[in-house]
């Protein structure tokens, strides 16, 4: 069938209303496309709020939970002033008390500056960081049980963590059964300090 050109006046508002109408169409299916990509991406970005604020309060209910295990062990810390800052005042003080006691006949020793300290293997230490003072301590003993004596006093007497790492003894006089001892002695102080954590 030919359209002639009275026909195709006769029809024009029909398609020209047709291309109108096809115009509108694709016009509602991209504008609904992107509002089903927008809405899409609100709800992902809901979902992952909503997934922060339960990962939030699981950590806060946690973290109360171990308040109220760990309160006692936390004071009992900070008490023996294991968990501050460093104490080398008092661990000096210590020292010389137990001196002045005598569990052993004589003894010298050095503190060396604070520096971090790196665990082998690293270990996670939570929202501490972990101090180390070495200490090494030089003796003379009558005999081996003083250098016990001296460090169950340190334990009893004076507040913090010392490690002992290495202990050597060997006679003042090789030839001599009975010969006083020396002893070597090196370790360091552990103090715990709450780290800056960010905002």
């Amino acid at each position: 069938m030919k359209l002639s050109m009275s026909d195709l006046l006769l029809i024009r508002w029909n398609i020209l209303a047709f291309c109108i109408s096809a115009l509108i169409s694709a016009g509602i299916l991209y504008g609904s496309t992107e509002y089903a990509k927008s809405t899409y991406k609100e709800r992902q970005s809901a979902r992952k709020k909503l997934d922060d604020a339960r990962a939030s309060l699981a950590t806060a209910r946690q973290d109360q939970e171990n308040m109220g295990k760990y309160a006692n062990e936390y004071g009992a810390l900070i008490k023996q002033e294991i968990i501050g800052d460093n104490q080398r005042l008092g661990w000096m003080e210590g020292l010389e008390n137990i001196r002045r006691n005598s569990p052993v006949t004589s003894f010298s020793y050095q503190i060396e500056p604070q520096k971090s300290y790196l665990s082998t293997p690293q270990q996670d230490s939570g929202n501490f960081d972990i101090h180390y003072s070495e200490m090494k301590l030089q003796f003379e003993l009558l005999h081996e049980v003083q250098l016990l004596n001296f460090f169950d006093a340190l334990r009893a007497n004076i507040k913090g963590h010392y490690h002992l790492e290495t202990c050597s003894l060997q006679r003042i006089d090789p030839g001599d059964e009975h010969a006083r001892l020396k002893a070597e002695c090196s370790g360091g102080w552990i103090t715990l300090k709450k780290r800056n954590l960010p905002s």
